[in-house]
């Protein structure tokens, strides 16, 4: 029976083995760097392609680059200018890759994960799944039932049920919350509908999910001053709430009482990030462009126009430049975008 087990070193293995272990994991960038510093095996190139990768975790690198679906959202000359703006080195590709997926907020610390989100007088922190609340409100935003209006300190919020939460937006007066189902919950004032239940006679002062969106799992929410935006994990852009100047991108000034898919948006592609602004909205695709809808106040929608647009329209300035948009940020009335490139580019 002894004869049956043997330890080995990796360095038995052979080279191809070794790839498809690099390959089928879930290694970040540093983590493969590390690899290709410690040991020989991951540094040396086992004369697969010696003159295009420098090693075996290199030529891992480029492999887990072309199954990312950013990157694979690039066209072939994007990819090369990234490629040359990090020096030929596809562990540096890859770990841009990485930080624009997981820039959801998220930070890794100490303490473990953690996203800050603020309203105007409350401040909202997700801790390893759970959220907690802090500050002042009247009107339900900090989640602990109508007989709580300020908490000092942290407080957990308490869900219907056990709940892993894994993005947060909030705004002044409401928040939402997606959890690891692709269940959307929200709570505050819902006079407006922002909060996507039809009941406005009274503030939500608990968490309570979005009835509309059972059966279609959301990745992402974002809060405006008086609207919500949801991204499903299909790509598609639903909005609920106030619509004066067309936040909602449904082409009407028409405020929707609970989350309705915007049309326009289905036809153009994948949606991979959504941000709002008090009364605006951005949404980027998989092939990079940003459309822009809302308040065009301070040119903050990026068409060199201040009237508001009703429904989607691509920013064309990047379209004209090339520039594929990977992340954007919205602000009261200006917009950043980062590019493939790492650059940054601000609309105001």
């Amino acid at each position: 029976m002894a004869d049956r087990y043997r330890l080995f070193s990796i360095e038995e293995l052979p080279s191809h083995l070794i790839f498809e272990i690099l390959t089928s994991g879930r290694l970040s960038a540093v983590d493969l760097a590390h690899l290709e510093l410690t040991s020989k095996t991951f540094g040396g190139s086992h004369g697969l392609y010696p003159q295009k990768f420098r090693s075996l975790v290199d030529l891992a690198a480029s492999q887990l680059c072309a199954l990312h679906s950013i990157y694979a959202g690039m066209s072939r000359n994007v990819q090369i200018e990234l490629l040359n703006r990090c020096n030929g080195n596809w562990k540096r590709v890859l770990r841009f890759l990485q930080s624009v997926e997981h820039s959801s907020d998220i930070v890794e610390t100490s303490a473990g994960n953690m996203q800050i989100t603020t309203g105007r007088y409350h401040t909202l922190l997700i801790s390893n799944s759970s959220v907690f609340s802090c500050g002042s409100s009247l009107c339900g935003v900090l989640g602990h039932g109508p007989e709580t209006t300020q908490c000092v300190s942290f407080t957990r919020i308490n869900f219907p049920s056990a709940a892993h939460v894994v993005q947060v937006s909030a705004s002044e007066n409401h928040a939402a919350f997606v959890l690891q189902s692709g269940q959307v919950f929200t709570c505050g004032d819902n006079s407006s509908f922002c909060c996507g239940h039809r009941d406005t006679n009274r503030p939500i002062f608990r968490p309570r999910l979005v009835e509309a969106l059972k059966g279609v799992p959301c990745k992402q929410v974002t809060a405006g001053l008086n609207f919500t935006g949801f991204l499903t994990i299909r790509g598609h852009v639903h909005t609920c709430g106030s619509n004066t100047h067309g936040q909602l991108g449904h082409g009407d000034t028409l405020d929707r009482p609970t989350p309705k898919s915007i049309a326009p948006l289905e036809e153009v592609g994948s949606v991979v990030q959504i941000a709002a602004g008090p009364s605006y909205m951005l949404a980027v695709t998989g092939n990079g462009v940003v459309y822009s809808f809302g308040s065009g106040s301070n040119f903050c929608l990026g068409h060199g126009e201040q009237h508001d647009e009703l429904q989607p329209r691509a920013i064309q300035t990047f379209r004209r430049k090339g520039i594929h948009v990977v992340r954007v940020s919205a602000g009261d009335e200006h917009v950043v975008a980062l590019d493939s490139s790492g650059y940054v580019s601000l609309c105001s």
